[in-house]
């Protein structure tokens, strides 16, 4: 199994990103966390890994901290919740804000989470709030990981892209997008603008 990457950073189209390993090509997939702690293309980059092989793929899942990586791993163990929502979950909330809200059985907040329904916020309180008794307090500052180099992609259009992958209707995506916008925002900043938009709904 693939544990941590290191190389160079090649693409980044949140929420997939490519790193060169001695000319190797790896794509992944990342939360917007992630994203924010970024170098810009052609920086040296290590990140910590998941790798999830199915009959039809074979898909890895890059994380700026072993922190999140293991947040991310305990919400997959959770009945309901797939990579693709445990990624939505931790790019629309802090892993400080997740702990409390579970912790305070603030199920509000959780359903404002793209992906996350009634039942669905409801178990991830019961299955999740025993094993965040232990949970050590992690940071995770979000901060821009700067412009993005090389991208052709019009800044707008690529938060709105990246906001759907991350379980958001596109009139939704759309919407959220347009009321963050501000001229030479990146589409990093955008992104997470437009998540605190959706959290404060």
């Amino acid at each position: 199994m693939i544990g941590r990457l290191s190389g160079v950073l090649v693409e980044r189209k949140p929420p997939e990103l490519l790193v060169d390993v001695g000319g190797v090509g790896y794509e992944l997939e990342a939360s917007m966390s992630t994203f924010y702690q970024l170098p810009t293309v052609g920086e040296s980059v290590v990140l910590f890994t998941h790798m999830v092989v199915r009959e039809d793929a074979q898909l890895l899942y890059g994380f700026a901290t072993e922190s999140e990586r293991r947040m991310f791993r305990a919400l997959i163990r959770v009945r309901g919740v797939g990579a693709k929502l445990a990624l939505a979950i931790l790019s629309g909330m802090s892993a400080e804000d997740f702990v409390r809200s579970v912790q305070d059985e603030n199920i509000t907040a959780l359903v404002r989470l793209p992906g996350v329904g009634k039942k669905t916020a409801e178990r991830l309180v019961l299955e999740m709030k025993d094993r965040l008794k232990e949970w050590d307090t992690f940071s995770s500052k979000v901060d821009t990981a700067g412009e993005g180099v090389g991208l052709v992609v019009d800044a707008q259009d690529e938060a709105v892209h990246a906001m759907i992958s991350l379980g958001y209707k596109p009139q939704e995506a759309s919407r959220l997008v347009s009321s963050v916008e501000e001229a030479g925002l990146s589409s990093e900043e955008m992104i997470r603008r437009a998540l605190k938009q959706s959290v404060r709904l």
